[in-house]
């Protein structure tokens, strides 16, 4: 059984103001994070991008691009403090929801095969394995394979 997300935990999208607290949680989070200009970026160009607060806290965001039928979940992630309390799936949930209100087919995201927790979530929420990107992320020992995982969507009435 997958946790749940406690109910004092909040969805927005995200501001420009949320930029540091959200390069921070990357930070902490990954070895290899994105740059606030890529946050930044992603604003500018009108993905999608919301932001998971509790208790008046930054805890995790995801970010969602949609475009030709088709969605591709660029980034979930939740602050190391807080994860293993179903935050991760409250974050994927809003996204797919957003892809299907976009009216995006399918959807698509890569994962590191050494970020197990995540690799499962995505297997819970539906998602399967269709490819790799070999050396597609750096590593400590040079680079590491991504896992491709898509996902077909129903249409918002269906679901």
């Amino acid at each position: 059984m997958a946790a749940v997300a406690p109910l004092e935990a909040k969805l927005r999208p995200m501001t420009h103001e949320d930029i540091s607290a959200v390069a921070n949680i990357e930070a902490a989070a990954y070895d290899f994070p994105w740059s606030r200009g890529i946050f930044r970026s992603c604003l500018e160009n009108g993905h999608h991008c919301w932001v998971l607060e509790e208790g008046g806290a930054t805890i995790g965001y995801g970010i969602l691009s949609v475009g030709a039928g088709e969605a591709h979940i660029l980034n979930v992630c939740v602050a190391p403090l807080h994860q293993g309390r179903g935050h991760g799936a409250h974050l994927l949930k809003r996204v797919l929801d957003l892809a299907r209100w976009h009216h995006a087919e399918r959807v698509f995201l890569e994962v590191r095969p050494s970020n197990q927790l995540a690799h499962a979530m995505y297997e819970r929420a539906g998602f399967n394995e269709i490819g790799r990107r070999p050396g597609y992320y750096p590593a400590r020992r040079g680079r590491e394979d991504a896992i491709v995982m898509a996902m077909e969507l129903l249409p918002p009435d269906a679901v």
